[in-house]
């Protein structure tokens, strides 16, 4: 069993920035791909940025390109979403995933992950 916590979510005025981290509980998570969901009020849960085990393979959501970068920490078993240029339209509870995977891919729907955390909320206020 894989525990994931994310942390760093927050309130922020548009145009500002956040990182979301999420700390991992595994011996074998060099193995594992990781992604960002997030569900907004009302809505179903969407895929933000996936990233390859080895750190050289990454896919965004249209709508978060060039503003958000995904990064991961191996020797810490960690993941990193950087968010700059946040608008209200961000506003979600931002999930991290994870899958065991053991090869070069980024899966970008909910049900390719097994592991979930429980979610971090980033409100982004105009």
């Amino acid at each position: 069993q894989v525990q994931l916590v994310e942390s760093g979510g927050g309130l922020v005025q548009a145009g500002g920035s956040l990182r979301l981290s999420c700390a991992a509980s595994s011996r074998t998570f060099g193995n594992f791909a990781m992604a960002w969901f997030r569900r907004a009020p009302g809505k179903e849960r969407d895929f933000v940025a996936g990233i390859s085990w080895s750190g050289e393979t990454t896919e965004y959501e249209d709508s978060v390109k060039g503003r958000f970068t995904i990064s991961r920490e191996n020797a810490k078993n960690k993941i990193h979403l950087q968010m700059n240029s946040l608008k209200p339209d961000d506003t979600a509870l931002y999930y991290c995933a994870a899958i065991e995977v053991g090869l070069e891919w980024v899966g970008e729907y909910p049900t390719s992950y097994e592991y979930w955390g429980q979610g971090t909320q980033v409100t982004v206020s105009s």
